[in-house]
């Protein structure tokens, strides 16, 4: 997607429809990655480039790495959208501190209220915390795609 990012949406679509092994997949494979790339034009530049940057991260990650992450996030994202947006953002806190004292933060009376899919969401990003880049300033953990 980098490469054809001065193409013309449409110029874009025909670069995705030329390449190889594209008219092979599914009818419905096909529609996705065109939505994807829908999608991804109509994002604001930053944050297109925060997803650019996360899928060339996750594309570096071993399979067993990438299938820890795409399972937390896949946790995450089963969430009630409210409940997404809380441990998200507690993830984003947590990881600005040391491991003890995540620990710690986690097991003090501020986290009891914390469903068990709350919980558990949390404990899965914290295990894949250290596979991935820098914090980001706001939003979501990445998301691949």
């Amino acid at each position: 997607m980098n490469q054809h990012k001065n193409l013309t949406p449409e110029q874009q679509q025909q670069a995705l429809e030329k390449e190889p092994g594209f008219r092979d997949l599914p009818p419905q494979t096909q529609q996705h990655m065109r939505d994807q790339l829908k999608r991804l034009n109509a994002m604001t530049p930053e944050k297109r480039q925060r997803l650019l940057e996360t899928n060339e991260w996750v594309e570096h990650l071993t399979p067993a790495q990438r299938n820890q992450y795409t399972s937390a996030m896949k946790q995450l994202n089963t969430l009630p959208p409210d409940q997404r947006v809380y441990v998200a953002r507690t993830f984003r806190g947590l990881r600005e501190l040391t491991p003890d004292q995540r620990q710690a933060v986690l097991n003090s009376d501020r986290f009891n209220h914390l469903t068990d899919a709350q919980r558990a969401t949390l404990n899965s990003l914290m295990q894949v915390e250290p596979l991935m880049p820098p914090p980001y300033d706001s939003g979501p953990p990445p998301q691949p795609h």
